[in-house]
């Protein structure tokens, strides 16, 4: 038997973890090369949900100048004091840009601590010291309306991730119905319910939300803090995810309608023919109603009577003589009962026993 007979994926497409170690990337930089559009992608054909990387693609990527370096310097991430090294900062000041969202995260991670940790690209950082349009944000005093922004509570941190992601899966999005369930993704079960109406539709969707980082961390405290990162907040960002949600679900409507089950048939149940009820026999209890009158009550004793003679009259006349009732018997209850003599038993012993001997 052949080893590829349970090889669901052609010879000319790889899987992605397959395509991570040709390229030379770690799992999760493979997916954020994915997520941004350096890597591409096709949906698996072979019905199972997730994506194959074609060999042609490899083969570009292999041609590139300075490959490996170059794509792995394309995908490398750094924390807030890594970044803050690279803009020659201090990671206060580094955290109030991102907080302005002058940084904008490209991912995210909760650490053993229950603390969300955000990791920004490195390449995007060195191009934003180098221009000279932020050199008054990297050195001086914060203007005074950044900072007014931030007493007030600013944070564009996990908005921003959320809308680059929204991008990034909006790229990848093959139909209308994959780019309302990457839409979806972002939004309240509560707020998909009430843009999408039809359930049968709405399942759809369901059913072509991607998985967003996050989303199986372990413990209740991690996941509540994933969520609330992958899910909209602010009401502008709401209202333009359900009119984006809505739209797509339109677009796709027209194009090809979510399934429903067939229409059920109902059953014709031959009911049986009605037959007539024969009438009820006379009884000797039922009740005579005399002309003219109400019904009399019944006469019981009259009844029972009547009945008695006919039984009497079925008894043969010529019946056999019953045995006359001993004395006991007859006397019974009318006084005392003389004890019996037991001379009779004793004369039967002695004629039942054999006798001695005579000498």
């Amino acid at each position: 038997m052949s080893a590829n007979t349970f090889d669901h994926t052609r010879s000319d497409t790889c899987t992605p973890s397959r395509a991570a170690r040709e390229l030379g990337l770690q799992r999760g930089e493979f997916d954020l090369a994915v997520q941004l559009g350096h890597v591409r992608t096709l949906p698996d054909a072979g019905g199972g949900g997730g994506r194959l990387v074609e060999r042609a693609e490899l083969d570009r990527l292999r041609a590139q100048d300075g490959f490996p370096d170059s794509l792995s310097d394309r995908v490398r991430t750094v924390g807030t004091v890594d970044g803050a090294a690279l803009l020659d900062v201090p990671a206060g000041r580094f955290t109030r840009l991102a907080r302005l969202g002058l940084l904008v995260p490209v991912a995210f991670y909760v650490n053993r601590y229950r603390t969300v940790v955000w990791l920004y690209l490195a390449q995007e950082l060195t191009q934003f010291a180098a221009d000279a349009d932020n050199a008054h944000l990297l050195k001086g005093r914060t203007p005074e309306t950044l900072r007014s922004q931030l007493a007030d509570g600013l944070d564009l941190r996990a908005r921003n991730w959320r809308t680059r992601l929204v991008g990034c899966l909006l790229r990848q999005a093959d139909d209308p119905w994959a780019r309302a369930g990457a839409v979806a993704a972002f939004l309240a079960p509560v707020e998909v319910a009430d843009v999408v109406k039809d359930p049968y539709e709405r399942a759809r969707v369901n059913r072509c939300r991607p998985a967003l980082p996050g989303q199986a961390l372990p413990g209740a405290s991690s996941g509540h803090l994933a969520e609330r990162i992958t899910t909209a907040q602010d009401a502008d960002e709401i209202a333009w995810l359900r009119s984006e949600l809505a739209t797509f679900v339109a677009e796709a409507r027209a194009l090809s309608p979510a399934t429903r089950p067939a229409p059920r048939r109902a059953r014709l149940s031959r009911r049986p023919t009605a037959r007539p009820i024969p009438p009820m026999a006379r009884t000797l209890t039922g009740a005579v109603r005399p002309p003219g009158g109400a019904a009399a009550p019944p006469d019981w004793g009259a009844e029972l009577r009547r009945a008695a003679a006919e039984h009497m009259l079925q008894w043969p006349r010529t019946s056999p003589a019953l045995p006359a009732l001993p004395t006991t018997l007859r006397n019974h209850g009318t006084g005392p009962t003389p004890p019996r003599s037991t001379r009779r038993l004793r004369a039967w012993l002695r004629r039942g026993s054999p006798r001695p001997a005579e000498v």
